[in-house]
């Protein structure tokens, strides 16, 4: 392995060692998402029948296929992130679900609420800073999405327009969910830290 060795210290390894977060933890994770993604997007097309981008849609899915096989073929999953990879994962993670619900209604897709999972991982895992730049994305995303996407997916031939004010509401709602998740996590996170020594200590 002494390939990987040299080219570990990027990604993780060195003192990265000492990062809370798992390269193995955020694979799998998005092995999840990926499962799920595609469950949805396959059921909505084929089992309900309502039209949607369904090439572009798994396109977007695969990419995040690919990322995982490559950072499980290329280093250890043990790994130990630092914050830099870590967070530049998680961004991935926030756009990757951003470009897959404005092809397929934006805020009117129910998933939209899953902007509150990068956003609350950083926040158990990463340093203030990077939990903020994440929640900053994701409110820039969700904010662009209550106005552009495509379609929401329905019954063909006709379309679902849903008001503004529902609309404003999602946009809200996901909002407040990623500001609190990210508190409350974090708060549980230090609590978890702080009381860590005692327990080694007893």
């Amino acid at each position: 392995m002494p390939q990987n060795t040299a080219i570990l210290p990027k990604l993780g390894s060195g003192e990265a060692e000492v990062g809370m977060l798992r390269l193995r933890t955020l694979v799998r994770l998005r092995w999840l998402a990926i499962v799920g993604q595609a469950g949805a997007v396959l059921g909505v097309h084929f089992a309900l029948g309502f039209p949607l981008p369904l090439g572009a849609c798994l396109v977007v899915i695969a990419l995040s296929a690919w990322l995982n096989i490559f950072l499980t073929i290329r280093w250890r999953k043990s790994v130990r992130l630092n914050e830099t990879p870590a967070g530049l994962l998680l961004v991935y993670d926030v756009m990757q679900l951003a470009v897959l619900l404005y092809l397929t209604g934006g805020l009117e897709n129910p998933f939209s609420f899953l902007f509150l999972v990068p956003v609350t991982i950083s926040a158990t895992s990463l340093s203030i800073r990077w939990t903020l730049w994440l929640g900053l994305l994701a409110f820039a995303c969700a904010t662009f999405l209550a106005f552009r996407h495509y379609p929401l997916p329905w019954m063909p031939g006709e379309r679902l327009d849903l008001p503004e004010a529902y609309i404003g509401g999602m946009w809200a709602a996901i909002m407040c969910g990623v500001v609190f998740s990210a508190i409350y996590a974090r708060r549980i996170a230090d609590e978890v830290s702080r009381l860590m020594p005692e327990l080694i200590a007893a």
